[in-house]
């Protein structure tokens, strides 16, 4: 069985690219000419259209090599852009009123809880911690976790000058986000949680400590006892899950998976020591962010894990919806295509409806990863679905 990635020099059937490639447009992504192989044989295999004869490829008109890479049929075109992505855009939104409407509603759950065990000891001491200051504001851990992707996301632009793989790369980071807070905001509205400092801020009424309460020997109670703020104690109800943690791993994550796509750290070469520091960087920096809960009392330990948890998942299936590959070297920096949308009705330059990526050496080079290491922009090719082993295709 041959290997799925192949350089020319190692295989007579891999396509050949001896020129240097023509400098590219910021608006429309690469110059140079994925389906032409170094002796200028045109190759028909176009993007979400399988192997076409010649005949067939050459009623297109069209040449999908100086495209877009989310569409792969034409230069960028903002208004086209909108049309074709503005469901989302409205979902987005439309999601993002609907965990604010939830985050600002009261907590839904009556919560029992004991304050003195029947010795007169304080029944749960992890619980009363004394109220502080974020480390981290919530605000600042949301904008933290958005803008330090998307600068990254423009540095790559010195290599990708692709207006359209920005737009992409930054719509699928937004749906990671919104997504996982959607997600946590709900889980505190209606499950909730004590948070550490919780009986600092309820101050109960030790005057109506009695055994009047609930429960086993009625000494368990609910908030009424409180005399704290009101609002103090709706918030300190929500420790479950971590709206930080979520926020800083649906961000991070999404980082950590574009840099390893984009520099090629887990590939077919050996890279320099650097891009793997890069790459694992944001990692740090969430795992940071969520342990900094634990320092001021404001989350347990479980809530952070249940966030960091929440917010992975989310970056994983972002990621995956918005490039062709999660792990798979060869597709993982590729954009992936869209041709139509319910306010774009006709498929962009005469592609087919469903612009496919049918992951064909051609396909690979249709995009290039910011990395020159090992080859990754001028001599390599490959063939197969994902994580497969199968010969070179040409």
């Amino acid at each position: 069985m041959s290997s799925s990635v192949a350089s020319p020099r190692t295989s007579t059937n891999a396509p050949t690219l001896t020129e240097k490639p023509p400098k590219r447009s910021f608006f429309g992504g690469r110059g140079e000419n994925p389906h032409t192989t170094g002796d200028e044989r045109p190759n028909t295999t176009q993007p979400g259209m399988g192997n076409l004869s010649a005949a067939e490829a050459g009623t297109t008109g069209r040449d999908h090599t100086t495209s877009s890479p989310g569409g792969y049929g034409a230069g960028f075109s903002l208004g086209r852009w909108i049309r074709l992505h503005a469901v989302d855009l409205i979902t987005m939104a439309a999601m993002g009123a609907v965990g604010l409407g939830v985050y600002e509603a009261d907590p839904a759950p009556t919560r029992s809880f004991p304050v003195f065990n029947v010795d007169g000891s304080i029944a749960y001491p992890e619980f009363a911690y004394p109220l502080r200051k974020n480390i981290i504001p919530i605000y600042a851990a949301a904008l933290i976790a958005f803008f330090v992707p998307f600068v990254f996301f423009v540095l790559f632009q010195i290599r990708h000058r692709s207006l359209d793989m920005l737009l992409g790369s930054t719509m699928g980071l937004l749906e990671s986000l919104i997504t996982g807070a959607v997600f946590q905001v709900f889980h505190k509205w209606l499950i909730g949680g004590l948070r550490p400092h919780f009986l600092d801020v309820c101050r109960p009424d030790v005057s109506a400590l009695t055994p009047s309460g609930n429960g086993f020997r009625q000494i368990m109670y609910t908030r009424a006892i409180c005399t704290g703020n009101q609002d103090d104690i709706n918030d300190s109800l929500e420790s479950w899950m971590s709206g930080h943690s979520t926020a800083a791993f649906a961000g991070f994550v999404y980082l950590f998976f574009y840099f390893n796509a984009q520099l090629k750290v887990m590939s077919d070469h050996r890279p320099a020591y650097w891009k793997m520091i890069l790459t694992i960087a944001p990692i740090l920096g969430a795992s940071l962010i969520a342990a900094s809960l634990t320092v001021d009392e404001f989350h347990n330990w479980y809530d952070c894990l249940g966030g960091a948890v929440t917010g992975t998942f989310c970056a994983i299936v972002a990621y995956r919806k918005t490039f062709a590959a999660l792990w798979d070297f060869r597709f993982n920096h590729i954009l992936l295509p869209r041709s139509t949308s319910l306010f774009h009705r006709k498929a962009i330059d005469g592609n087919i409806p469903t612009t496919r990526f049918s992951y064909t050496p051609q396909e690979s080079m249709i995009q290039r990863p910011a990395a020159k290491e090992g080859g990754w922009r001028s001599d390599w090719a490959s063939a197969g679905a994902p994580s497969d082993a199968t010969a070179m295709m040409v």
